[in-house]
């Protein structure tokens, strides 16, 4: 009987430790795999990551490309604005004619600033009383990088000091070829027309073909703009 007994305890022992043993092996598995589904979500996560980086990355390159000074082979179109400004009078009427004529605009930018001081006209030994005085005086520009070449049109505005063209102008028609090219001058001032300023001008270039252009109000308005350009056609 005490044999019978300790048969039946040793199988009972035998059968605890395979099914010890069973739930050990089906449980490492399961282990293994969470840890996998672990590592790959983390890898996921750090792919995730990196692409606001290389984003990042790809819109600081297209941000910091430098704009093209070369406005003729950007654009593709056939008339600019060119204009000096030095309150920003000039300016408004420039962007305008661009804007109705659907035009590449270049600002002519001193090397040297006008400050409020030079620009006074009361003062005798004032920089632009100089200038102005000086038929030879040719104030650099900072920024010539304009090529013409593309265009067929080509409207230079500037303000009128003391009855003709800032002397810059002619620093800048001087340096450039308008042969095969129309010319529109255009002028702001404060009552004076345009006078002598274009045709002083086109002697200066000594190429181009040069219309008579006009004072223009500050204040014009884009139809106005557009009604002059038809009076020229």
């Amino acid at each position: 009987m005490k044999k019978i007994i300790l048969s039946m305890l040793a199988a009972m022992c035998m059968l605890c430790i395979t099914g010890c043993g069973n739930t050990d092996l089906s449980s490492a598995p399961a282990e293994t795999a969470v840890q996998q589904e672990v590592q790959t979500d983390q890898s996921a996560e750090d792919n995730e990551a990196e692409k606001p980086d290389e984003d990042k990355a790809v819109s600081s390159q297209t941000e910091k490309q430098p704009e093209n000074p070369d406005t003729a082979e950007s654009s593709g179109k056939d008339t600019i604005v060119v204009y000096f400004s030095a309150t920003g009078t000039t300016k408004g009427v420039a962007e305008r004619i661009a804007s109705v004529t659907n035009a590449d605009i270049f600002e002519l930018i001193p090397a040297e600033p006008y400050s409020d001081a030079d620009l006074d006209w009361n003062d005798k030994n004032s920089r632009t009383t100089i200038e102005m005085n000086d038929q030879k005086a040719r104030p650099a520009i900072a920024n010539d990088t304009v090529n013409l070449d593309s265009y067929t049109t080509v409207y230079i505005g500037y303000p009128i000091w003391w009855g003709d063209a800032p002397r810059i102008m002619s620093t800048f028609v001087e340096a450039h070829d308008f042969d095969g090219k129309t010319v529109i001058p255009f002028c702001t001032s404060g009552g004076s027309g345009i006078g002598r300023s274009g045709s002083n001008l086109a002697s200066q270039a000594g190429s181009g073909k040069w219309l008579d252009g006009d004072r223009l109000d500050a204040g014009i308005s884009e139809s106005k703009i557009q009604d002059w350009i038809n009076s020229m056609n």
